[in-house]
């Protein structure tokens, strides 16, 4: 008789951060899963009301990124109509508005892009991935040869907030990167959000976004390349949103053509 081959037994925690195959004692989850969903959910919680340090960041943007000096990209720090966290977070319309004050800074120019970074759910996601992924995306935009407004800092910000911003600074693109909202695996995701010609009217239909950004999930180089794609291919077809699919066939004929174009200017 042949001996049997065992099969290997795969263990699904290998594949996923998930609460998957977690270990029991008798009929209860162990002792040591319990304390970690609970400190998860902690983490999470944290998350959601961490305030973004507006100042702070803004010296660690200027110190971290010299592109900016070199660049003469100026950053102001804005806030929405959410007089507090708890207010935002109950009030979510009041977060997709810009204070008058706010409005005042911003000066009507024609740049090809303005970049807008807000708390969202998780300011951690901000002071984790933010400057990592602009650290790679920015080098790329300017060496193409693209115009970048103020970069504005936005406390108490919403998705929405970049189609105000956008508008007042006469941006033909906006590009919002936001702590997304907590997972239990997760409290420092970052999302990224790109609308075609941004207004107040804009919806949720008109943009296309990039999830997940962080270690462990969308690698900020990654993250970088795929927004460049989506960002060269909406100035082309001077659209973003539903129509703007990435694997589309349109969009892979722009992105040949633009790293054609690329190669022949090198």
């Amino acid at each position: 008789m042949s001996d049997l081959i065992p099969t290997p037994r795969l263990n699904l925690r290998d594949f996923t951060p998930a609460r998957v195959s977690l270990p029991k004692t008798g009929h209860s989850i162990a002792t040591t899963e319990v304390l970690n969903f609970q400190l998860a959910h902690a983490e999470a919680r944290d998350a959601v009301h961490a305030s973004f340090d507006l100042p702070a960041f803004e010296r660690r943007l200027r110190d971290e990124l010299p592109i900016l000096a070199e660049a003469s990209i100026p950053v102001l720090q804005l806030q929405t109509n959410a007089p507090s966290r708890a207010a935002y977070l109950r009030q979510p319309i009041l977060g997709r508005t810009l204070h008058p004050d706010s409005v005042a800074q911003l000066q009507p120019a024609s740049p090809n892009l303005a970049i807008v970074i807000a708390d969202g759910l998780s300011a951690l996601a901000i002071e984790r991935n933010a400057i990592p992924l602009l650290a790679h995306l920015l080098p790329q935009l300017l060496a193409a040869g693209w115009t970048i407004a103020p970069l504005t800092l936005v406390q108490q910000g919403r998705v929405a907030i970049g189609d105000p911003i956008g508008f007042h600074l006469g941006a033909n693109l906006s590009l919002v990167l936001i702590g997304e909202r907590p997972g239990l695996s997760s409290p420092d995701s970052l999302g990224a959000y790109l609308t075609w010609h941004p207004h107040p009217d804009r919806t949720d239909a008109d943009r296309n976004c990039l999830s997940n950004i962080r270690d462990g999930g969308l690698s900020s180089k990654i993250a970088a390349d795929r927004l460049l794609w989506y960002l060269q291919a909406a100035r082309t077809r001077q659209i973003t949103g539903t129509s703007l699919k990435e694997g589309s066939v349109e969009l892979q004929a722009t992105a040949t053509s633009a790293e054609t174009s690329s190669t022949n200017k090198e």
